[in-house]
């Protein structure tokens, strides 16, 4: 299965191709240091044997960002050695850090733009990027990844809305590119050619007069002419369509774009996989075989293993899927994909990310502050003698779902639906016994039933059927 190939990117050898993007904790402290709980994290994809690891977003500069990782000072190296080390000492899997830069922001909603940066601000971000990633070789990391990509100062200037007007003008492609051209140079003379160096750019941008993956193509293929060993693609999560909420720091997925960025239950499956296609399609026509991260609600294992064996990219990047169930990869691999624990893009994470408070799952066991570990015990929860008692009602134009509680350790229940008797997929996980299904149109017919399962995934069989066939209401049969 090509899924479980190993991949080469620059003598880093990647055990599959499975990434798990940077996704920030909010585990660290406001000293930025790496703590036990962010390396249990970490550590803890490591044990799902994850292809690739990338540590969430960790600033280069000294500026005051709440519980953010740094890698801004020598005095930062011990920790992440060790997280390394931990990384490395638990599977096969590879550890790269992504390194970022933001410009200042205040409360009041107003926020630093590329044109406030002088000549020499400029040369100082340069040299920071360098500096970074020299740290992260010492560090003993497999790699690095620069992170260009949301609302953060290398994606600002790569950004159509660039307001700059000289070397970095953001009214040409070049002048948007001038800054990378400089980071890249600036990075390889500090780690040297051998080091692999990954970047984080935007397919889309998702805002009014942003880029779109007509500059993307062009874009991915300049970076492949610079020399990045692997081009990881996101969309959106812009600071330009941000909604303030008076007194708290602008958030950058909080506007359309960032819905796009971490697109909810609302949005479909493999949404974004057709600009990684596109850019690798055109790369390759180029002359170059740099690899292509994609990601965007791919938590299907179908999913993930066509996205690989068709070719619409060399990775696939499964964020809130790998932190719903760490060892998404070892089910997956070892014919347990019945035990995963599968993401229901609530986006609690997205929510406590944007508060600023630890980031955990809505699916993990109450206060547990990881993935619960995979145990491959037999006693997975079980239905009573009533068969789970579910129950379906139709009023007032939603399905309210009931049913009895499952016996044993029961963490929550996957509410499965089949349309017209079509495919059948999870559409909720809850900890309780009831559901409100809105997403319902008259005139079909629906069949549920429910599975309980327990804080490693195993779940118990399907609880008794229901089926439910709303009548057309009046008014669509008297405009018949």
């Amino acid at each position: 299965m090509k899924l479980f190939e190993p991949l080469d990117i620059n003598g880093m050898i990647i055990p599959n191709r499975v990434l798990v993007p940077a996704m920030v904790t909010r585990l660290s402290g406001e000293d930025g240091l790496v703590n036990d709980d962010i390396m249990d994290r970490y550590v803890r994809y490591a044990e799902g044997n994850v292809g690739l690891i990338v540590v969430e977003a960790m600033a280069i500069h000294g500026a005051n960002a709440g519980p953010l990782l740094r890698i801004s000072d020598d005095k930062f190296i011990p920790g992440h050695t060790e997280l390394a080390k931990r990384v490395h000492d638990t599977s096969d899997s590879k550890v790269v850090p992504q390194i970022i830069h933001f410009m200042k922001i205040a409360r009041s909603g107003w926020r630093q733009t590329p044109d406030m940066l002088s000549p020499g601000d400029i040369d100082q971000i340069i040299d920071e990027f360098g500096d970074a990633a020299y740290r992260a070789r010492q560090s003993g990391y497999d790699g690095i990844e620069l992170h260009a990509a949301h609302a953060y100062t290398l994606a600002q200037f790569l950004s159509a809305l660039n307001p700059r007007r000289d070397d970095y003008n953001g009214r040409t492609l070049e002048g948007r590119l001038h800054i990378i051209g400089r980071v890249m140079a600036n990075v390889r003379r500090k780690v040297g050619n051998d080091y692999p160096v990954g970047i984080r750019i935007l397919a889309d941008e998702y805002v009014r007069d942003g880029h779109t993956i007509t500059d993307s193509k062009l874009i991915s293929l300049r970076l492949a002419q610079l020399g990045c060993d692997y081009i990881s693609l996101s969309v959106g999560g812009k600071f330009d369509d941000a909604v303030h909420t008076p007194g708290e720091i602008l958030h950058g997925y909080s506007g359309y774009s960032g819905d796009r960025c971490m697109p909810g239950a609302n949005y479909p499956d493999l949404l974004h996989v057709h600009l990684a296609d596109e850019i690798k399609s055109f790369i390759n026509s180029k002359g170059y075989s740099t690899p292509i991260v994609t990601a965007g609600k791919i938590s299907k294992p179908e999913h993930a293993k066509m996205v690989i064996a068709e070719g619409k990219a060399d990775i696939v990047g499964i964020a809130r899927g790998l932190l719903a169930d760490a060892d998404w990869v070892t089910k997956v691999r070892d014919g347990r994909e019945d035990r995963i624990v599968h993401c229901t893009y609530c986006n609690v994470c997205k929510e406590l990310d944007g508060a600023h408070k630890e980031v955990h799952c809505f699916l993990w066991p109450k206060h547990a502050r990881q993935a619960p570990p995979d145990k491959m015990a037999s006693d997975v929860p079980t239905w009573g003698n009533d068969a789970g008692d579910l129950n379906a009602e139709w009023q007032d134009s939603v399905v309210t779902l009931k049913w009895s509680k499952a016996e044993g350790n029961v963490s929550g229940y996957d509410v499965y639906r089949a349309d017209d008797n079509g495919e059948v997929r999870i559409i909720d996980a809850v900890k309780g016994t009831r559901v409100v299904d809105r997403a319902v149109l008259a005139g079909m017919s629906y069949r549920y039933y429910v599975r309980a399962y327990d804080s490693a995934g195993g779940a118990s069989v399907p609880s008794g059927s229901v089926q439910i066939d709303p009548a057309i209401p009046d008014y669509a049969n008297e405009v018949a």
